[in-house]
């Protein structure tokens, strides 16, 4: 095959059989010739190995790949390595594209030149157990949801212009520095999932790499994809583990771009107005307080132990 103009990466770690079934036949279904893109694959440490235990994916230019370091930064840098194409696709193993976001990113790949990272407005989930109403306030922190429209922008942080990693699309450009960026800062990788650890915010920090290089992020509604959520997504416990890992690796990833301060004041006086915050929350609103408190102390005693 010559070289494709699409490399789709799904990065996997033990994952449920029928989701990347799923994941697959969604891939299977799109309306971009086959010829134009690739598949990778990497097997992240799974227990039993996907090469092995469950069979090639159903694509002729499909490659299957093992990377032994636990976590999902490390199995993108796998996978950024393995890339043939000038735009990588990464696919969560529980997403399904609509049959057109591969034609419709290499289509916003030409149209917006000034773009280095782009990625999905909308996710449709599809819930195992649909969430109870009282953690309504929680689904802000999974990839579910439509953007109020499309965004782009060349600003830092500016989050409603920065895509989640689930179907985010980045010029190779863009990638290859970012895995530089990692190589030579090691406490990147504290950001991304590792086993069991709720951690997150390397997608935005891929997508910030696109800013440094003087290009634009962008999050476009047309692009759609169904996130399957199994139901230990929505139970309590895992909800504010989630909250607490993405207010740890906030941390961490404003602290590696310069842009957070010196840890919290602990003095009296910012004890009294905490003591005051909390006592006007509602008891779930307190629980998500409580959660970005404990994931922000994570966070800056993490920055410490990892600091030369």
């Amino acid at each position: 095959m010559s070289q494709p103009g699409l490399s789709v990466v799904i990065c996997t770690h033990n994952p449920r059989a029928d989701y990347l079934a799923r994941t697959l036949s969604g891939l299977k279904a799109q309306t971009l010739a086959s010829d134009q893109w690739e598949l990778l694959l990497v097997d992240n440490a799974s227990r039993v190995p996907h090469a092995a235990g469950a069979g090639q994916p159903g694509h002729a230019a499909a490659r299957v790949v093992a990377e032994p370091e636990v976590g999902l930064t490390a199995a993108r840098l796998r996978g950024i390595d393995e890339a043939r194409a000038d735009l990588i696709v990464f696919v969560d193993d529980d997403n399904i594209l609509a049959p057109d976001y591969l034609a419709r990113a290499a289509a916003l790949a030409a149209a917006w030149p000034m773009l280095g990272v782009w990625g999905c407005g909308t996710y449709s989930p599809e819930w195992e157990v649909a969430p109870a109403a009282c953690h309504e306030e929680f689904l802000s922190y999974l990839a579910v949801g439509r953007a109020a429209r499309d965004r782009w922008s060349n600003q830092p942080f500016d989050y409603s212009a920065t895509p989640a990693g689930a179907g985010l699309c980045a010029r190779i450009a863009v990638a290859r520095r970012y895995a530089e960026n990692v190589r030579h800062d090691p406490r990147r990788k504290l950001l991304g999932r590792t086993g069991g650890n709720l951690a997150g915010c390397e997608d935005f920090d891929l997508a910030l790499t696109a800013i440094d290089l003087g290009l634009g992020t962008g999050v476009f509604t047309a692009l759609a994809l169904t996130h399957l959520m199994p139901r230990g997504r929505v139970e309590e416990a895992y909800l504010l583990r989630l909250v607490e890992g993405h207010a740890c690796s906030t941390v961490l990833l404003h602290a590696l771009r310069g842009a957070c301060g010196n840890p919290p004041d602990g003095g009296w006086l910012a004890r009294v107005r905490e003591f005051r915050l909390r006592r006007a929350l509602n008891p779930v609103a307190r629980q998500i307080h409580d959660a970005r408190r404990r994931g922000e102390a994570r966070g800056w005693d993490a920055l410490k132990a990892a600091t030369p």
